[in-house]
Protein backbone atom coordinates (compact mmCIF):
# COMPACT_ATOMS: atom_id res chain seq x y z
CA UNK A 1 0.00 0.00 0.00
CA UNK A 2 2.92 2.36 0.66
CA UNK A 3 3.87 2.18 -3.02
CA UNK A 4 0.43 3.49 -4.02
CA UNK A 5 0.77 6.40 -1.57
CA UNK A 6 4.29 7.13 -2.83
CA UNK A 7 3.10 7.12 -6.45
CA UNK A 8 0.21 9.45 -5.58
CA UNK A 9 2.65 11.74 -3.77
CA UNK A 10 4.83 11.85 -6.88
CA UNK A 11 1.81 12.56 -9.10
CA UNK A 12 0.58 15.41 -6.93
CA UNK A 13 4.12 16.80 -6.52
CA UNK A 14 4.35 16.95 -10.32
CA UNK A 15 0.98 18.65 -10.62
CA UNK A 16 1.99 21.05 -7.81
CA UNK A 17 5.09 22.14 -9.71
CA UNK A 18 3.21 22.94 -12.89
CA UNK A 19 0.38 24.75 -11.09
CA UNK A 20 2.91 26.71 -9.02
CA UNK A 21 4.91 27.75 -12.07
CA UNK A 22 1.72 29.09 -13.68
CA UNK A 23 0.44 30.71 -10.48
CA UNK A 24 3.68 32.36 -9.41
CA UNK A 25 3.89 34.59 -12.47
CA UNK A 26 3.96 38.19 -11.27
CA UNK A 27 3.74 37.13 -7.59
CA UNK A 28 6.55 37.42 -5.03
CA UNK A 29 7.85 33.90 -4.41
CA UNK A 30 7.70 34.30 -0.60
CA UNK A 31 4.09 35.48 -0.78
CA UNK A 32 3.24 32.56 -3.06
CA UNK A 33 4.84 30.16 -0.58
CA UNK A 34 2.84 31.69 2.27
CA UNK A 35 -0.41 31.29 0.34
CA UNK A 36 0.43 27.67 -0.49
CA UNK A 37 1.27 27.03 3.16
CA UNK A 38 -2.09 28.37 4.36
CA UNK A 39 -3.88 26.05 1.93
CA UNK A 40 -1.82 23.06 3.12
CA UNK A 41 -2.48 24.04 6.75
CA UNK A 42 -6.24 24.19 6.23
CA UNK A 43 -6.28 20.89 4.34
CA UNK A 44 -4.11 19.08 6.89
CA UNK A 45 -6.11 20.27 9.92
CA UNK A 46 -9.34 19.56 8.05
CA UNK A 47 -8.30 15.94 7.60
CA UNK A 48 -7.26 15.72 11.27
CA UNK A 49 -10.71 16.92 12.37
CA UNK A 50 -12.60 14.81 9.82
CA UNK A 51 -10.80 11.70 11.07
CA UNK A 52 -11.26 12.71 14.72
CA UNK A 53 -7.53 12.64 15.51
CA UNK A 54 -7.27 16.16 17.00
CA UNK A 55 -7.35 14.69 20.53
CA UNK A 56 -4.14 12.75 19.85
CA UNK A 57 -2.15 16.00 20.11
CA UNK A 58 -1.76 15.45 23.84
CA UNK A 59 -0.11 12.06 23.22
CA UNK A 60 2.80 13.53 21.24
CA UNK A 61 6.12 13.27 23.09
CA UNK A 62 8.56 16.16 23.50
CA UNK A 63 11.02 14.37 21.22
CA UNK A 64 8.38 14.02 18.50
CA UNK A 65 7.40 17.68 18.91
CA UNK A 66 11.02 18.72 18.51
CA UNK A 67 11.58 16.70 15.35
CA UNK A 68 8.20 17.63 13.84
CA UNK A 69 8.96 21.32 14.43
CA UNK A 70 12.42 20.95 12.90
CA UNK A 71 10.89 19.10 9.96
CA UNK A 72 8.41 21.95 9.53
CA UNK A 73 11.26 24.47 9.47
CA UNK A 74 13.10 22.39 6.88
CA UNK A 75 9.92 22.13 4.80
CA UNK A 76 9.38 25.88 4.97
CA UNK A 77 12.93 26.61 3.87
CA UNK A 78 12.64 24.04 1.09
CA UNK A 79 9.43 25.60 -0.20
CA UNK A 80 10.83 29.14 -0.04
CA UNK A 81 13.92 28.18 -2.05
CA UNK A 82 11.89 26.00 -4.41
CA UNK A 83 9.42 28.76 -5.24
CA UNK A 84 12.22 31.26 -5.81
CA UNK A 85 14.00 28.83 -8.13
CA UNK A 86 10.74 28.04 -9.91
CA UNK A 87 9.98 31.74 -10.34
CA UNK A 88 13.27 32.53 -12.05
CA UNK A 89 14.04 29.16 -13.67
CA UNK A 90 12.39 26.71 -16.02
CA UNK A 91 10.17 24.14 -14.31
CA UNK A 92 11.63 21.36 -16.47
CA UNK A 93 15.04 22.10 -14.94
CA UNK A 94 14.14 23.26 -11.42
CA UNK A 95 11.91 20.30 -10.59
CA UNK A 96 14.42 17.52 -11.37
CA UNK A 97 17.19 19.33 -9.51
CA UNK A 98 14.84 19.77 -6.54
CA UNK A 99 14.23 16.03 -6.66
CA UNK A 100 17.94 15.49 -5.98
CA UNK A 101 16.57 15.60 -2.44
CA UNK A 102 15.80 11.92 -3.05
CA UNK A 103 19.52 11.12 -3.14
CA UNK A 104 20.25 13.31 -0.13
CA UNK A 105 17.40 11.60 1.76
CA UNK A 106 18.78 8.18 0.86
CA UNK A 107 22.24 9.07 2.16
CA UNK A 108 20.78 10.54 5.37
CA UNK A 109 18.61 7.43 5.82
CA UNK A 110 21.71 5.25 5.61
CA UNK A 111 23.77 7.30 8.05
CA UNK A 112 21.20 8.71 10.48
CA UNK A 113 18.45 6.09 10.44
CA UNK A 114 20.76 3.12 9.90
CA UNK A 115 18.77 1.84 6.94
CA UNK A 116 20.37 -0.90 4.87
CA UNK A 117 22.44 0.00 1.84
CA UNK A 118 21.94 -2.27 -1.15
CA UNK A 119 22.92 -2.34 -4.80
CA UNK A 120 19.56 -1.13 -6.08
CA UNK A 121 19.56 1.99 -3.92
CA UNK A 122 23.14 2.78 -4.82
CA UNK A 123 22.49 2.39 -8.56
CA UNK A 124 19.25 4.39 -8.32
CA UNK A 125 20.99 7.15 -6.38
CA UNK A 126 23.84 7.29 -8.88
CA UNK A 127 21.40 7.51 -11.80
CA UNK A 128 19.48 10.35 -10.15
CA UNK A 129 22.77 12.11 -9.41
CA UNK A 130 23.90 11.71 -13.03
CA UNK A 131 20.58 13.11 -14.26
CA UNK A 132 20.87 16.08 -11.92
CA UNK A 133 24.41 16.83 -13.11
CA UNK A 134 23.31 16.64 -16.76
CA UNK A 135 20.52 19.13 -16.10
CA UNK A 136 22.88 21.57 -14.37
CA UNK A 137 25.36 21.64 -17.27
Amino acid sequence: MWILYAMLAALFAAITSILAKIGIEGVNSNLATAIRTVVVLIMAWGIVFITGKQHDVTDITQRSWLFLLLSGCATGLSWLFYYKALQIGEASKVVPIDKFSVVISMVLAFFILGEAVNGKTIIGGLLITAGTIVLML
